[in-house]
């Protein structure tokens, strides 16, 4: 479903994405693992075509992110962390349904979707309530809604439970083994290794703009010997930092 070829992004004199190569499946949930200013995020925003590549492509289900990039955005579903970017005086619902129109779905698809999600994600009781005054659970739930409303078979997923307490991680956790079940292809990207090995079929270990180490999670256990995740990652990136 994704297909990321010799992908580079240059800022300036930083090369924050340095010649990628991977592809991810459907039915798969691939984690972007890496330290603060690894390219986690700047590949996840190529890929979701919200800023060009300097060198190589994406495609997404055979379509290319530099040929035809409102094809694409078509198909995916984005949903980055730090600030959600509700409309604080629009209720849930029509903050959801706002991304609906945008997407251009029919009224009566909006409204089926938009309650199918609202039951998934347990929002029935403040959907028509203005967002102003939501705890970061809520309108954290209210962006997810709004990401995949349009059923998009791509999910790009940037920290998706940051300073979210247990109860609303683990709904966001079961939402996104449903999406798995569904077929779709996601990308989650996350700090916490405990959240990776529990959700991601697979890793893909950036370091410096470049892909260092990818396989499943046994997989890297058997070839480094180790039942230890987090040193693993370390000893992959920690030498690597002069």
């Amino acid at each position: 479903m994704i297909e990321v070829i010799n992908l580079s992004k240059q800022f300036k004199d930083v090369k924050a994405v340095d010649n990628l190569n991977f592809t991810i499946n459907d039915g798969e949930i691939v984690g972007l693992l890496g330290e603060n200013g690894a390219g986690k995020t700047t590949t996840l925003r190529i890929i979701s075509t919200m800023i060009k590549c300097t060198g190589g492509t994406v495609k997404v289900n055979g379509v290319d992110i530099n040929k035809e990039s409102s094809k694409v955005r078509s198909q995916i579903g984005i949903l980055f962390g730090g600030e959600v970017g509700l409309y604080d005086r629009l209720t849930a619902r029509e903050n959801i349904r706002y991304f609906a129109e945008l997407n251009g779905m029919t009224k009566d698809a909006a409204d089926e979707s938009i309650k199918n999600l609202s039951e998934e994600l347990q929002m029935t009781e403040y959907m028509d309530r203005r967002i102003g005054k939501f705890s970061r659970g809520m309108k954290q739930k209210v962006a997810i809604a709004r990401s995949i409303v349009h059923e998009p078979k791509v999910i790009l997923l940037d920290e998706p439970t940051a300073g979210l307490d247990v109860s609303s991680s683990r709904l966001i956790h079961d939402f996104i083994k449903n999406c798995k079940k569904q077929n779709k292809a996601i990308v989650f990207s996350s700090h916490s290794m405990e959240e990776v090995q529990k959700l991601c079929d697979r890793i893909i270990i950036i370091h410096k703009g470049k892909m260092v180490e990818q396989g499943t999670i046994n997989e890297l256990k058997a070839k480094y010997n180790s039942d230890d995740m987090e040193q693993i990652f370390m000893n992959l990136v920690g030498d690597k930092n002069e």
